[in-house]
């Protein structure tokens, strides 16, 4: 029998995509065919599905690039994986809104029996970007107070747990209660809101508290930025000597600017974070990076997030729900 994925052949729109049918690919050497069970949805797949991504993708389209499922056939020479098993993908698909996929059976990553199939496809993407981000990056070191902004939301949950697997300490900024209070649940060591003034004040009394200095002014040495947005400005002010402020994204939309005399006075830097030409560029790094990840799953190190989840006929309510950025936690589609 066919299987079926979501796609669009004309524009992207969400109101142009449509369930159809899909051949059922055959794996060839080193390949599996995996049975998608569930495939995560983020901001930026939002942002690629209707056509506003940096990077366009041209029609006929089928959006998702992080899965989890089941293994359904092997190709020649694939060792060490049986048919039936669970597994996560740990490099991008090209077609996760779909029933089936292929994948190099070496970039898979059998799962816990204690882990679930949609909590584990809302992992690769963003603890592999907060990853690369804190470790490689940020440079970030046992003891030192990190601001993680969008701290609810998919990429920054997970920079907040990874934050804290290195050894630092965590500031999450959230816009509202229920998000402060997600932050919260996932071990950050203080929580501020986004509300612009008097924000800088609020935030040295955090940074002061989770670093023990009474009565002083706290200052932060890493930001985690993937909002960008009217606290930029404010955030790397509010950085230490040698701080970094690391940009994940434009969440916010409207791209900010910094007066270049703040980096040399404060001995500060701005640093990209770009995952795509990391992958292509610096393969072997992100390779490890992928195996460490494997590492933290498998003995629990990174437990996976909360997910809120939507049937596979609810795909566009998805991909909706991923643009807003309202609902903490990650998005995740389910195919049955």
């Amino acid at each position: 029998m066919p299987g079926r994925c979501i796609r669009t052949d004309t524009v992207r729109a969400i109101e142009a995509y449509r369930i159809v049918e899909q051949a059922v690919p055959e794996p060839g050497a080193g390949e599996v065919r995996l049975r998608i069970a569930a495939c995560g949805v983020g901001h930026v797949d939002a942002l690629h599905a209707t056509g506003r991504y940096q990077m366009a993708a041209t029609v006929p389209f089928v959006p998702g690039v992080e899965v989890a499922g089941i293994v359904d056939a092997l190709g020649p020479d694939v060792e060490g994986l049986a048919v039936g098993e669970r597994v996560l993908s740990m490099v991008t698909v090209k077609d996760g809104f779909s029933d089936y996929t292929l994948v190099p059976a070496r970039h898979l990553a059998k799962l816990p029996a204690s882990m679930g199939l949609a909590e584990a496809a809302s992992i690769r993407v963003n603890a592999l970007t907060a990853l690369y981000a804190l470790k490689d990056r940020g440079q970030v070191r046992v003891g030192e107070t990190v601001l993680v902004f969008g701290a609810a939301g998919g990429v920054g949950s997970a920079a907040v747990t990874i934050a804290q697997i290195l050894g630092a300490r965590v500031i999450a900024a959230a816009s509202t209660e229920e998000k402060r209070l997600y932050a919260r649940a996932l071990g950050s060591a203080a929580c501020v809101d986004t509300a612009p003034e008097g924000w800088r004040d609020r935030l040295a009394d955090a940074a002061a508290r989770v670093s023990g200095e009474a009565n002083g002014r706290g200052q932060l040495d890493v930001v985690f930025d993937p909002v960008c947005g009217p606290l930029f400005g404010p955030a790397f002010r509010s950085l230490g000597w040698k701080g970094r402020h690391l940009v994940i994204g434009f969440v916010a939309g409207k791209i900010p600017y910094l007066k270049a005399n703040l980096p040399l006075l404060k001995g500060a830097s701005l640093v990209g974070v770009d995952i795509r030409n990391f992958n292509l560029r610096e393969a072997d790094a992100a390779e490890a990076n992928r195996d460490l990840l494997r590492q933290w799953l498998a003995d629990g190190t990174f437990p996976p997030p909360p997910v809120q989840t939507f049937a596979f006929e609810r795909f566009r309510e998805a991909l909706l729900n991923a643009a807003s950025g309202k609902t903490p936690g990650k998005t995740v589609l389910v195919m049955d």
